[in-house]
């Protein structure tokens, strides 16, 4: 009986194998482009962040590697995180109506949007954080030092992870689809989903007060948005 399951499951498992690899070789493509464009990515990031009068600095002969390293990581985050939602889409195809399939890939754009926006949206506050930085330096007559490398760590880390946090609404959505989550259970639950986004925006590399509530409030209205949307839309 056990063999006949695992039997069962093989086609499903190689499905997914075949997949996982497929994602991992784009990585791995991506990657390797961050990485051999490393310098061009940093200069592109600092010409953004506008850091006239802030001494960069490398701490160490070795940040030049691991600022490669870290910038490959990310721009290949960047290129396969679509490309994963398109395969979890793919895969459940056969599981779904034809409707149902319809309905989940007309989303993706919308993942892309929102992965754009979200992405964005770390960089602005990264830039707000560092500007009040220097001005604060500035006011009290007090030099300025930044860690290159610690600098566009937090930048891509944060970017990264709130694009990353932008796509909750997508997979929010996609869950009720399904019928996993009931919408007037996410309704009682809202403030269950407050907390979760405030120690998310808690344990990204801003760390005031100020910061805080602007990586927080964006999620929480994208939350309460999902909701009205998929009552409009969808009559749940």
């Amino acid at each position: 009986m056990a063999q006949q399951n695992y039997t069962k499951f093989v086609p499903y498992l190689a499905e997914i194998r075949r997949r996982l690899l497929f994602i991992f070789s784009i990585f791995i493509i991506a990657s390797g482009l961050g990485f051999f464009y490393y310098e061009k990515i940093i200069g592109w990031i600092l010409k953004i962040f506008e850091l006239e009068g802030v001494n960069i600095v490398f701490t160490s002969p070795f940040q030049f590697f691991s600022l490669a390293l870290t910038i490959a990581i990310c721009a290949g985050l960047v290129i396969v995180l679509p490309l994963i939602l398109y395969q979890v889409f793919s895969f459940l195809k056969p599981a779904l109506s034809p409707k149902e399939f319809k309905t989940l890939l007309s989303l993706l754009p919308l993942n892309i949007l929102l992965f754009i926006a979200g992405f964005g949206f770390g960089v602005a506050v990264m830039r707000y954080v560092v500007v009040l930085f220097y001005q604060k330096s500035v006011e009290l007559n007090i030099g300025n030092i930044l860690d290159i490398s610690l600098l566009l760590s937090q930048i891509l880390i944060t970017s990264v992870l709130m694009g990353i946090a932008f796509q909750y609404p997508v997979i929010l959505t996609i869950l009720m689809r399904l019928k996993i989550l009931d919408y007037k259970s996410l309704q009682r639950k809202r403030w269950l989903v407050y907390g979760i986004s405030l120690i998310f925006s808690a344990l990204l590399p801003p760390t005031d007060i100020l910061s805080l509530a602007f990586l927080f409030i964006p999620l929480a209205l994208l939350f309460e948005l999902t909701l009205i949307l998929n009552r409009w839309l969808f009559r749940v």
